[in-house]
C-alpha cells in the first residue's frame, strides 16, 4: 500500500469526509423538513411503511434509538398522523407501529427530496462515479462496522459532534 503525502487541508482524508458529511447533512436536513424528528422520523417512518409492523421496543432495537427518545419521536409522528400505534395481536400490553397513508405518502416525498439532494451532493461525479463511490462506501462501512459494531446510531451522531 502506498502512503498519501498530505500537501495540503484539501488532501486530508478527515477533511474531505467532514466537507461531504456537512454537505449531506445540509441536504438530508432539508430533504426531511416537515416530518417531526427531521432524519430520525424519516427513518422511523421508513421502517413503519416498508417493514413488518413492528412493537415500539422492536422498532427501538431496529434502529438503534433509546426507548425514551424513541416514544417522543413516536408521539410527534401521531399527532403529524404519520403513525399509528396499534395493540399487539400477540400481547395486547405492546403496541405496533404502522404508517398510516399520509405517512406513506410523506415518506414517498421525503425520498424524492433524498434522491435529489443526493444528487446534489455527488454533482460534480458521472454516473459510473457515483456507483462506484456508493460500492467503495459501502464496502469501507460493513468492513468497519463488522469490526466495531454501531450499536446506537444515536451514541455514533452524538461522538460524530463531540469530535467534529
Amino acid at each position: 500500500m502506498g502512503r498519501v503525502t498530505i500537501q495540503g487541508i484539501e488532501d486530508d482524508l478527515g477533511w474531505r469526509l467532514g466537507v461531504l458529511f456537512r454537505a449531506y447533512l445540509r441536504a438530508a436536513d432539508a430533504a426531511t423538513a416537515g416530518i417531526p424528528g427531521d432524519h430520525r422520523g424519516r427513518q422511523v417512518l421508513a421502517v413503519a411503511a416498508r417493514e413488518e409492523p413492528r412493537t415500539q421496543s422492536a422498532l427501538a432495537l431496529r434502529l438503534g434509538i433509546d426507548k425514551t427518545v424513541l416514544t417522543y419521536l413516536l408521539d410527534a409522528l401521531t399527532e403529524a398522523g404519520l403513525v399509528e400505534r396499534h395493540p399487539d395481536p400477540g400481547d395486547r400490553r405492546n403496541r405496533r407501529v404502522v404508517a398510516t397513508a399520509l405517512g406513506r405518502q410523506y415518506l414517498a416525498e421525503a425520498d424524492h427530496r433524498m434522491a435529489l439532494a443526493e444528487d446534489h451532493v455527488l454533482s460534480s461525479l458521472g454516473d459510473d462515479d457515483r456507483a462506484t463511490l456508493r460500492s467503495l462506501l459501502g464496502t469501507l462501512a460493513a468492513g468497519l462496522n463488522a469490526a466495531d459494531p454501531v450499536t446506537d446510531p444515536c451514541r455514533m451522531m452524538m461522538d460524530i459532534g463531540a469530535n467534529a
